[in-house]
């Protein structure tokens, strides 16, 4: 079994998202022997956002590339080789301003590629990166409803878009609403990691 590991909080030692996620790892692995885990943490080494440079990289044909958009494309590549072979995904996802981080958004920027990851048919898209199980452990301040969430859509959207459709999301709420909503919230979560 390949594990990738996706951290995308700012919080190097605090962070709700990523204690849980490797809490799931940590379960993951006793359960499998030999499993391979790569962590990937976007917080502490960020990826470069998508801009107009990348873009003239990623649509100019291998041949004519200068070295620097070879370069550019290898890094995503990189990324795209990662989550190719994995076979279980686990993603930290703390809420920033009522959306993912930035970091973890650069990353599906960096996934996303036509003809790779996902291709065009005439029925519609179709998700490439399939057979994969997906672990996203959501940390953030408030308490949001299912009709009222801003952030799981999203990222829900996006893993059904590549393909990856057993995806599974486990909360930390309310943990700016106070000691005993925060503990609350946190214990939420261990009891969801305890059930997988």
């Amino acid at each position: 079994m390949n594990i990738l590991q996706i951290n995308s909080s700012q919080r190097a030692t605090d962070s709700e998202s990523t204690r849980v996620a490797k809490q799931i790892v940590a379960k993951l692995t006793a359960a499998n022997a030999g499993a391979q885990v790569t962590v990937r943490d976007l917080g502490a080494n960020p990826l470069p956002q998508l801009d107009g440079a990348a873009l003239g990289a990623l649509f100019t044909p291998a041949e004519n590339r200068s070295a620097a958009q070879s370069a550019r494309v290898a890094q995503d590549d990189a990324l795209i080789a990662e989550i190719q072979a994995a076979d279980v995904v686990v993603i930290g996802a703390p809420m920033y301003n009522f959306g993912m981080p930035s970091q973890l958004k650069s990353w599906f920027d960096a996934i996303c590629r036509a003809g790779t990851t996902f291709r065009y048919t005439e029925t519609g898209p179709e998700g490439l990166l399939k057979g994969k199980k997906v672990y996203v452990t959501i940390a953030r301040g408030g308490v949001y409803p299912a009709d009222a969430d801003p952030q799981v859509p999203h990222i829900r959207m996006l893993l059904n878009f590549l393909g990856m459709t057993d995806s599974t999301f486990i909360y930390s709420e309310g943990l700016a609403m106070g000691p005993e909503a925060a503990a609350k919230g946190q214990a939420t979560a261990d009891a969801a990691v305890a059930a997988i």
